[in-house]
């Protein structure tokens, strides 16, 4: 005597592949919109007095070789005032802040076009600096 095996199918549910989907597209949101400066190399310049402010999604670093970076990615000076202001038309007013992370031996030769860049930009330039201590 043949004894008959019962198949069991075991399907995912279409609302439980939903939240997976939803869940891995906030990840990888959240992942895009961080920025890692870790492998460039830049001290920042120090002051007495140091106010603190809020993240800014635009960040322009020169590092130690006086090269410019934007958001990470290496820039010219003459192609950084138009991707600053295509950056900033995504931004609401009053949030139209650009970090400076300047190396604290760049020459006024290299960072004054960049703030130049910046203004022409229409952009709230804030230079970040380490404070000073004794």
């Amino acid at each position: 005597m043949k004894i008959r095996r019962r198949h069991l199918e075991a399907g995912v549910p279409a609302v439980a592949m939903a939240d997976i989907a939803f869940n891995l597209v906030l990840f990888f949101i959240i992942l895009a919109r961080t920025q890692d400066d870790s492998n460039l190399r830049w001290k920042p310049a120090a002051s007495p007095k140091v106010e603190a402010i809020e993240q800014s999604r635009i960040v322009v670093t020169v590092d130690e070789d006086s090269k410019v970076y934007l958001n990470g990615v290496p820039k010219g000076i003459g192609e950084l005032a138009s991707d600053i202001e295509k950056r900033l038309k995504e931004e609401p007013a009053g949030k139209k802040t650009v970090l400076l992370k300047i190396h604290k031996d760049t020459l006024a030769a290299t960072f004054e076009p960049i703030i130049e860049a910046v203004s022409q930009a229409g952009g709230d330039l804030v230079h970040v600096l380490a404070e000073e201590r004794e």
